[in-house]
């Protein structure tokens, strides 16, 4: 009986020393990564760029029909160009070049040789020192491309002393005082006008694409 006893203990601790079954470990739902890389901040920077462009590319068109109504057509479309390449990589868009453009010379056939009673120069007006201080002879006002290239560093030169306020820049740029009023009031014109220009080009647009012609 003894060693019956005894065989039954050692089968129910050779039991008790079976490895139990193991659990099968349940998948554990993925974490939403936060990070991005590299590639994620490209992708994103050129979809802002490519923002960007779509609005300056419809801007220069708005552009463009606002010269020609000062200037000849091949002109508009020269000086229309420049408003677009010259703010490319810039804070600015084509509307503030071409808004300065036309309330300093649009009067005057947005001529690159006429002078202002002050001695400024070109297209974009530039007094001699400011342009000796970008870098451009006065002469070289006569050329629209550096007088556009010059009116962008003044603009940006005035848009840091006015603390990032682009409409108190445009008007240092003129000066100050009662002048330097007027000559807002003739940015704020022109810019309703290019606005209104690009309004109708939308719709325009708009209804080519359902199918409408606007007689």
């Amino acid at each position: 009986m003894r060693k019956k006893l005894l065989c039954i203990t050692c089968l129910l601790l050779l039991a008790g020393c079976e490895n139990p079954p193991v659990k099968k470990a349940e998948p554990q739902a993925a974490v939403t990564a936060t990070f991005e890389s590299p590639l994620d901040r490209e992708i994103r920077n050129l979809l802002e760029k490519d923002v960007s462009m779509n609005e300056r590319k419809r801007q220069v068109k708005a552009v463009e029909a606002a010269f020609t109504r000062c200037t000849t057509p091949e002109r508009a479309r020269q000086l229309a160009a420049l408003c677009f390449t010259k703010t490319l990589g810039t804070p600015f868009m084509p509307f503030d070049l071409a808004e300065i453009a036309l309330a300093e010379t649009g009067g005057h056939r947005l001529s690159a040789v006429v002078i202002s009673s002050k001695g400024a120069l070109g297209v974009w007006q530039l007094m001699p020192q400011r342009a000796r201080s970008h870098g451009y002879t006065p002469q070289d006002m006569e050329n629209d491309g550096k007088c556009a290239e010059a009116a962008v560093r003044e603009l940006f030169t005035k848009l840091q002393t006015a603390s990032g306020n682009l409409e108190r820049a445009k008007k240092l740029y003129c000066g100050w005082g009662p002048q330097a009023d007027a000559y807002m009031k003739r940015i704020r014109h022109v810019r309703r006008e290019m606005l209104a220009e690009l309004d109708r080009r939308t719709e325009r647009i708009a209804m080519e694409e359902s199918g409408m012609r606007t007689p």
